[in-house]
């Protein structure tokens, strides 16, 4: 659905998956970092951090694809007029990034336990999601690699878009810049 400069605000569901997913990104993001620092001798790492990380990862994955169908039947708020050019297109690309690395982040994630030769399977609250690919740990080790990388990125991606909100917000001239009201 096309952009609208008479809506104010995004829809309820839009607004309330975006700060689920955004609670949800952090915390994993927080979690996943921890438990690579964490050495091997932690138990909670394996009994409560890992499955943990792993559902979340997946519960991520599903509400990405729902806010994605939301947003696509939704008619948005346009982007403030008072917005440069450079502004509007670095918004864009910040947002598809977002999206697109809340999708792959997961997947890699999902490909690395699915590879790992001693792999635990994939939980999702009571059950188990099927491992699909073939075990192998030359794959995994490529997977792991693109899951670090790929969150990492989704981290600056977050800094980015949290930095524009707060720009638009506190250092804008132009109040009508204030992007932060289009999500509460």
């Amino acid at each position: 659905m096309p952009e609208s400069p008479l809506v104010r605000r995004y829809s309820f569901a839009m607004r309330a998956l975006h700060w689920i997913r955004a609670v949800l990104i952090l915390g994993l993001l927080a979690l996943g970092i921890t438990m690579t620092w964490l050495p091997d001798t932690v138990a909670a790492k394996f009994t409560w951090m890992y499955p943990n990380h792993k559902q979340f990862g997946v519960l991520v994955w599903l509400l990405v694809l729902v806010q994605l169908g939301i947003r696509w039947r939704s008619v948005r708020p346009a982007p403030p007029a008072g917005l440069k050019p450079w502004e509007r297109h670095a918004a864009h690309i910040v947002h598809v990034a977002m999206y697109v690395l809340a999708l792959v982040v997961p997947m890699m994630g999902y490909a690395m336990s699915s590879s790992f030769t001693q792999s635990d399977g994939v939980p999702f609250f009571g059950l188990e999601v099927p491992e699909l690919l073939p075990k192998n740990d030359a794959a995994f080790a490529v997977f792991d690699w693109l899951h670090m990388v790929l969150a990492y990125t989704l981290l600056g991606c977050v800094v980015l878009h949290v930095a524009g909100v707060i720009k638009h917000r506190y250092f804008d001239s132009d109040r009508d810049n204030d992007v932060l009201p289009r999500m509460f």
